[in-house]
């Protein structure tokens, strides 16, 4: 078999594998987006609850960047504490550790194309009959897993072909091994897929290319190249993400640097084991029992340093969050699990609602359009990072029920946007001065009326109870016909002169009408965002 044929089996091998495994994540991400969101919010009740759902949803959908997409989502939408959301993603790094297993018991043991055809035409099949389904993604999810097969059993082919052809660093030495592990780094970073790294280990294994002790060092490399993926994830991303990618890759290192000291008393010690009970001796079996013990190794490591790690933690990354025209909850890495977008994005609308609603409070104070300069700066930065993430949104296909939520938020927006904009309009205006009469004295009290509202209406604040409210509101409307009815008897008398009188009847205007629809861009409760 020429170089060349060998070369053409391992990039279409790889290439199945590689396209088998993203159609399979994205297919059951679409199919199970709101019952992952379920299961997580129970993972926050204790370590075992979080560590336990980790390990369980990664191994079925066969990928550990669903569960830290998720997991970032969580934490920036304010619904998962950091302390818990470590623990599923420590969880989700002992999950991955199923694609091993897979690999070794069943893309191994048979022949493979015989199992992943028919899985890829009924997965096509469903797909073309139940597209923006639940059905049209669980053919996705079916397709990729058929192609996952398809390619194992290629690269098994061509390491068949290659063993005798080409010599990997081999040896137990040192040097050996550091560039045994550099070779799993390197496959990891390139191919951005540590289980596509683990199943060339493991084929190359089987096939006689790699020392058992050899392929554990790639396998070791595997996991800490997983480290690059997550810190390319979270370049210009929050911090929260920041912070979750930081102990993603604290515990890769810590465990692959322990299973590194411990490799070879590690992989004697399996393969003793296997023998004294009478087992047959399989190098892709032992690979994946030693990347899933390391892993357990890692969980216990990492266990009484958790705490300390999260606290540290949350004394990190600072320095974005506190600049107020940054968004706080919009990452790209959730826009793979609508719910989780949509989630993110509201907590995002209610800050931009908070400084409008600031706005809106200085203007009916009598402040001026200066002294709103920094919040309007504030407010249009926030919202062009918000419509730049809803765009982002739109290319990723969504559910009916994230999609009528995504309306319900937009709405909310665009208020929070009508209330900026007659904030802006009043603080350009100019309230005349009348030192006698009534008319100071019910200005005041509108204004004081205003302010009670608009802090009942601030989406980050919960001040005033709905019979409060609705008595607040009936006074406003009782104080803002007295101004207006004062303001029109002091044009008519000449206390004021036309001009005044008509520019502080518009910013009265604008101040009941920021009010207004402040009032209307409170979010709706939970139950009618998701209604369908």
């Amino acid at each position: 078999m020429s170089l060349w044929t060998l070369g053409n089996g391992l990039a279409g091998g790889l290439g199945l594998f590689l396209l088998g495994m993203t159609m399979m994540t994205d297919g059951l991400k679409l199919a199970a987006g709101p019952s992952l969101q379920r299961i997580l919010l129970q993972a926050t009740r204790t370590r075992w609850h979080a560590l336990g759902s980790g390990m369980l949803i990664t191994a079925l959908v066969q990928s550990s960047s669903a569960i830290t997409i998720a997991v970032i989502g969580f934490v920036n939408a304010g619904l998962m504490p950091l302390g818990p959301a470590l623990w599923v993603l420590f969880g989700a790094n002992v999950g991955t550790t199923m694609t091993g297993w897979i690999v070794a018991l069943v893309g191994l043991k048979f022949k493979i194309e015989a199992l992943a055809l028919p899985l890829i035409g009924v997965g096509v099949l469903l797909r073309l009959t139940g597209e923006k389904q639940r059905r049209g993604a669980l053919g996705t999810a079916l397709a990729g897993f058929g192609l996952l097969f398809f390619g194992i059993s290629l690269l098994q082919q061509s390491f068949a072909g290659l063993a005798g052809q080409v010599s990997l660093p081999a040896g137990e030495g040192p040097l050996a091994v550091l560039a045994q592990v550099g070779i799993g780094i390197a496959m990891t970073v390139l191919m951005q897929s540590s289980s596509a790294s683990m199943t060339i280990a493991l084929t190359a294994a089987q096939g006689g290319l790699l020392s058992l002790q050899g392929a554990a060092a790639v396998v070791i490399g595997a996991n800490v190249g997983t480290t690059v993926t997550a810190l390319l994830a979270v370049i210009g991303a929050t911090a929260n993400a920041r912070r979750a990618a930081s102990a993603h890759v604290a515990f890769n290192l810590i465990t692959g640097s322990v299973a590194l000291l411990l490799l070879p008393w590690l992989v004697h010690a399996i393969a003793t084991a296997a023998t004294a009970l009478g087992l047959e001796q399989d190098p892709a079996a032992t690979l994946a029992l030693f990347h899933t013990i390391f892993n357990v190794l890692g969980v216990l490591l990492m266990w009484p340093l958790a705490q300390r790690l999260t606290d540290w933690l949350q004394h990190r990354f600072r320095v974005r969050e506190e600049d107020e025209s940054q968004p706080r909850y919009l990452d790209d890495n959730v826009l793979k699990v609508p719910t989780l977008a949509v989630d993110a994005l509201a907590r995002e609308v209610d800050r931009v609602g908070h400084v409008a609603i600031r706005m809106a409070r200085a203007a009916a104070a009598g402040a001026d359009s200066a002294r709103l300069a920094v919040d309007e700066s504030v407010f249009g930065q926030l919202v062009a990072a918000i419509e730049a993430f809803v765009e982002r949104m739109n290319r990723e296909a969504m559910p009916f029920r994230a999609s009528a939520r995504l309306a319900l938020v937009l709405r909310t927006l665009r208020y929070h946007q009508s209330v900026a904009e007659q904030a802006l309009l009043a603080s350009g205006l100019r309230f005349a001065a009348v030192p006698d009469g009534e008319l100071p004295a019910l200005q005041r009290s509108f204004a004081d009326l205003c302010d009670v509202r608009l802090v009942g209406a601030d989406p980050l604040l919960d001040v005033e109870t709905p019979v409060k409210a609705g008595a607040t509101g009936d006074r406003l409307e009782t104080a803002y016909e007295q101004l207006k009815a004062a303001l029109l008897a002091a044009g008519a008398n000449g206390t004021l002169r036309l001009g005044q009188m008509e520019e502080a009847l518009r910013r009265c205007s604008a101040i009941r009408r920021s009010v207004q629809q402040a009032l209307k861009g409170r979010r709706p409760p939970p139950e009618a965002q998701t209604a369908d």
